[in-house]
């Protein structure tokens, strides 16, 4: 009877602590009906602020050509005339703790001296994050340095419980790393992106809407433009939510509206769907305007060639391996369908990525000696001249060459 005891009064109390935590489970207002138009969804009373990403929506051609009406508007004002200067746009992809490469690269550009002011920029996941000082130039490049350098895995997440597998919607709780957007995503931030949004340029994000299993992109310039006292929190959960990692981080919820009834949608890491991208295959660059060269930049944050390891014989261990394999796949073939796009359309293709000869030890996640070295490795290529990749990996055309140094483009012009 007293060994029955042992074995079952703990077996008793692990039953009630799960029963406990599944009282307190996490809830959610109910997701949109499928049966309603996306198109008729309002976020905080905000409309003509996102686009599924999977499909060209009216929404998005028309944004794109008063993008251009504007840009044309303020050369006009500022008494430029001529000819167009280049369209420079920058994709930044996702990676985690690997944005650390692309921080380090986009600063080392400016210490080169030829980094270009950019017609839109677009970010996922890691990029996403990186992706509002990118957009805002050197001015921020500080910021950005001191986001990739000197935060830690406690600025990011707190490690819950493991019962939080079964009972809680993620492993991690990344209440910390909605404080550090928070403190750098402020009001005076967006302000600063609104008059660029003025000028005709555009800051897109993309997150993934689990309940429909679609990418969105958030036009991020029109948020911050909109002056709605509620666009700020829109702001920041957007950010947050394209880093959401599935499983790992909770899911952030958006509130919305549908003819006067309230819904909430559920969005994760932008990269579930796509680790990076320009714009959909199904728009032309000439649909907007024809006469004018364009030239897009991709950052890559991370390697092109398979990163060896040798795999624990357990189950996590396992499905980690074969999922980091996915993602790695699905990233190149992201810069297939983005290069494909690209020569269609004239577009110069350049593409950056972290070397195979960096090999600094990553004992743990959002090590910051492992961030500190891999910022390094980016600036120190760009200040030197980096040498884009004018192809996909394991592509070769008599047409295109990995070119010894960007073309210098700054010099066309400071607008977008």
């Amino acid at each position: 009877m007293k060994a029955f005891a042992r074995e079952f009064i703990p077996l008793m109390c692990i039953v009630a602590l799960s029963m406990l935590t599944a009282c307190s489970a996490p809830t959610r207002t109910a997701a949109v009906p499928a049966s309603e138009e996306e198109d008729a969804i309002t976020v905080d009373g905000m409309k003509g602020i996102r686009y599924w990403g999977d499909e060209t929506t009216p929404e998005m051609i028309r944004d794109a050509k008063d993008a251009f009406d504007r840009e044309v508007a303020a050369r006009k004002a500022a008494g430029e005339h001529g000819s167009l200067p280049p369209a420079i746009y920058l994709a930044i992809s996702g990676g985690g703790e690997n944005g650390a490469f692309g921080a380090g690269l986009l600063v080392g550009w400016t210490a080169h001296g030829d980094r270009p002011s950019f017609k839109a920029v677009t970010g996922v996941s890691t990029g996403a994050l990186i992706a509002p000082f990118a957009f805002l130039g050197p001015a921020y490049d500080e910021q950005l340095k001191t986001v990739y350098t000197t935060i830690s895995g406690k600025d990011i997440l707190e490690k819950r419980s493991f019962l939080a597998a079964i009972w809680n919607d993620a492993m991690a709780d990344n209440a910390p790393l909605k404080q550090t957007v928070a403190r750098f995503v402020d009001q005076k931030l967006l302000d600063a992106i609104a008059a660029e949004y003025a000028k005709g340029r555009l800051l897109l994000i993309g997150t993934t809407d689990l309940d429909t299993l679609e990418p969105v992109i958030w036009n991020m310039t029109a948020i911050a433009a909109s002056k709605d006292p509620r666009a700020i929190e829109l702001f920041r959960k957007v950010l947050l939510a394209s880093a959401a990692i599935p499983g790992a981080f909770p899911p952030v919820l958006i509130d919305v509206e549908v003819d006067g009834k309230h819904y909430q949608e559920m969005h994760v890491d932008g990269g579930a769907m796509t680790q990076v991208f320009a714009y959909p295959p199904t728009i032309r660059a000439t649909d907007i305007h024809a006469e004018r060269q364009r030239v897009l930049y991709i950052i890559r944050n991370a390697r092109l060639d398979v990163d060896w390891a040798s795999t624990r014989r357990r189950t996590i261990p396992i499905a980690m391996r074969a999922v980091g394999g996915l993602m790695q796949v699905q990233g190149i073939g992201d810069l297939y369908r983005i290069f494909l796009t690209t020569q269609r359309d004239g577009v110069d293709y350049n593409l950056a990525s972290i070397p195979s000869t960096f090999t600094t030890p990553h004992p743990k996640d959002f090590d910051q000696a492992y961030m500190r070295a891999l910022y390094q490795t980016g600036y120190d290529m760009a200040v030197r001249g980096y040498p884009w990749q004018k192809d996909p990996p394991g592509y070769s055309s008599p047409f295109t060459q990995q070119a010894e140094a960007p073309k210098p483009v700054a010099s066309a012009g400071a607008g977008p």
